[in-house]
């Protein structure tokens, strides 16, 4: 195993882990741009662009880009966040070659009118599929209600009045300034020529021009508050709360992540046990968000409207129990094998490294190793995780209930 990175005249970043034992291997374009880039008119844009994407480019028409995923036998897939636009596939190493160019073709798109038109309407479908689905707009309204003035409150997919006024020339000109190449990083790992790998990028994006893209990074206001939002067709309620946590530079994510395993994984946890093992609550868990700059710390029930009450209690009961019931050395020897065993079974596939790596290199500009990654959980002590679940108890929350009638 070995990791290699080289940066462009250009600026455009290359990194890989190099795994000569991989029979595959994934790769991908990491856009540093996502809904917390946008302005408010623009809401929505980054998702949007995203489906654009396949669009065809000024070599490839839509029908083409596709048929070639289907030739190469890849699994591709892109997604957006508040943070990253990601484009990536995993290939056989013969098609490395064909891989890089079809995704290095595609981060230049043709974005014409007419195509615009159309995927607008997917997009607003999209936005009311969600709208459609548990918790119906829960964690979006939790989102802008923790988040209010900062940037990280805008919704991924936007809304449809924003996506509804939005202009293609907008789009064309965020493009510009979010894909530039100083803004990207080509992420790789498996069965990776590396070499090979930075010549074809050099031939490929040579002609793309750099921007002055920035990011707006700030603190939010932390506030207690609590909303409900009435959705008929519901036959459950779903509430969710968001505090705060440690962010994806913050060293205290470790000790947050295992925090939350121990009081909500979906099994085996004490919201587990105290809610849905013995039929209180359908779901009842904690996890965590990370973004660069802040951190959440979140948790999450779904039951039938006349139990919401006394289950919300309890779990508030759970969360505040620090004192009352401290962590025990068991509870954090499940919860690390719990985490560190997954993240090992998951390093043996090149796509999910693609992710660690990736994601880490935007957030970090930092390589690590699945031995390194263990490593940092199994150094939190008893004493931190113990300190952290302490401070649950004062902590200040945005509560959000999904109900089905006020």
């Amino acid at each position: 195993m070995q990791f290699r990175s080289e940066t462009l005249d250009n600026g455009l970043e290359i990194i890989a882990e190099v795994n000569p034992a991989a029979f595959s291997l994934a790769l991908g374009y990491f856009v540093k741009t996502g809904s917390r880039d946008e302005t408010p008119e623009l809401a929505g844009v980054s998702h949007f662009l995203e489906h654009m994407m396949f669009k065809g480019t000024a070599s490839r028409t839509s029908v083409q880009v596709n048929r070639e995923l289907d030739d190469l036998g890849s699994q591709s897939n892109a997604y957006t966040s508040e943070e990253q636009t990601v484009y990536y596939m995993s290939v056989l190493p013969e098609n490395q070659a064909h891989a890089i160019d079809l995704l290095s073709d595609m981060m230049r798109p043709s974005l014409n009118d007419d195509d615009f038109q159309m995927e607008r309407q997917v997009i607003i479908e999209e936005i009311a599929m969600y709208d459609d689905q548990p918790p119906y707009g829960g964690m979006e309204l939790a989102m802008e209600e923790f988040f209010g003035d900062h940037p990280l409150s805008r919704r991924v997919l936007g809304t449809r009045e924003t996506v509804g006024a939005m202009e293609a020339e907008a789009m064309r000109a965020y493009h510009r300034a979010r894909y530039a190449p100083n803004n990207l990083t080509l992420v790789a790992a498996g069965a990776v020529d590396f070499d090979a790998l930075v010549e074809d990028a050099k031939r490929l994006t040579n002609h793309w021009i750099p921007s002055d893209a920035t990011r707006t990074l700030a603190k939010p206001s932390i506030r207690d508050k609590q909303s409900t939002l009435v959705h008929p067709p519901a036959t459950q309620t779903y509430t969710l709360q968001y505090s705060l946590g440690a962010g994806a530079n913050d060293s205290a994510r470790y000790t947050y992540r295992i925090l939350s395993s121990i009081l909500g994984d979906d099994t085996g946890s004490r919201l587990f046990w105290e809610l849905v093992d013995n039929g209180l609550a359908e779901s009842a868990v904690a996890f965590t968000q990370e973004f660069e700059e802040c951190g959440l710390f979140c948790t999450y029930m779904a039951c039938t409207p006349e139990a919401r009450s006394g289950n919300w209690q309890r779990l508030e009961d759970v969360l505040r129990s620090g004192k009352a019931k401290p962590i025990q050395d068991r509870e954090i020897e499940l919860a690390k094998n719990k985490i560190c065993s997954g993240m090992i079974l998951s390093s043996e596939r090149p796509g999910n490294r693609l992710f660690t790596i990736g994601n880490a290199w935007l957030n970090r500009e930092k390589y690590e190793t699945v031995a390194q990654a263990t490593q940092n959980y199994q150094r939190v002590t008893k004493d931190e995780l113990q300190a952290t679940f302490e401070r649950l108890a004062d902590r200040k929350n945005i509560t959000v209930s999904v109900v089905p009638e006020a």
